[in-house]
């Protein structure tokens, strides 16, 4: 049975379409058991997205930024939050589109790019698929200072870490922010792990 079988909308409202598109849905949702239970649920679509680490393998070092993101200040964050560079798709490709974020943010041409999984990051209110994608970086591929659109209200730096700290940096609550975390121990797992002489 597909969930097209489980599920009957009755209603959608658009609550909001500033920003991006918050909407209510009332629906009937046929439950395990075979009964029929009615739902209201509100969706935040603020289209999908893709982010990028850019690591560099001999110096075991990675870029990120450090940017002010009022959502989470008006959560508690008293602080710039440390993040790995993104954008939301629009239209364009999510290697497309990360590659044109990571120039942007980073000031970074990158070679190539290698995707390593997607997935839904807030499943309970937000539809974003977010697309995650990793590449080699050394430092002549600095072609630009970085620092985002400024129009877009975006002030970024640009910081390097090597692996270690970053992941240090995890544990005392330094790095909050949830793809960087997963793209982080993704690297430290798979492409920054110390070398056995190091160990």
């Amino acid at each position: 049975m597909s969930l097209s079988d489980r599920i009957r909308i009755h209603n959608v409202t658009t609550l909001s379409d500033d920003w991006y598109v918050l909407k209510k849905t009332s629906f009937d949702w046929r439950r395990a058991d075979g009964s029929w239970q009615t739902m209201n649920r509100e969706t935040y679509d603020r289209g999908n997205g893709a982010t990028l680490l850019p690591y560099d393998p001999i110096r075991r070092t990675v870029l990120l930024t450090r940017q002010f993101r009022f959502p989470a200040y008006v959560n508690g964050c008293d602080d710039l939050l440390i993040e790995a560079a993104a954008g939301l798709l629009d239209e364009a490709s999510p290697e497309d589109r990360i590659r044109a974020e990571v120039e942007e943010e980073l000031g970074l041409t990158l070679g190539a790019t290698r995707a390593i999984f997607s997935c839904y990051m807030s499943p309970g209110s937000v539809t974003e698929r977010l697309y995650f994608f990793v590449a080699e970086y050394d430092p002549i591929m600095r072609t630009g200072r970085g620092g985002g659109n400024a129009s877009e209200g975006e002030d970024i730096e640009v910081i390097e870490l090597g692996i270690d700290a970053a992941l240090e940096m995890i544990g005392a609550g330094a790095i909050q922010d949830g793809k960087t975390i997963m793209l982080l121990q993704y690297a430290a797992l798979n492409l920054l792990a110390p070398t056995k002489a190091a160990a």
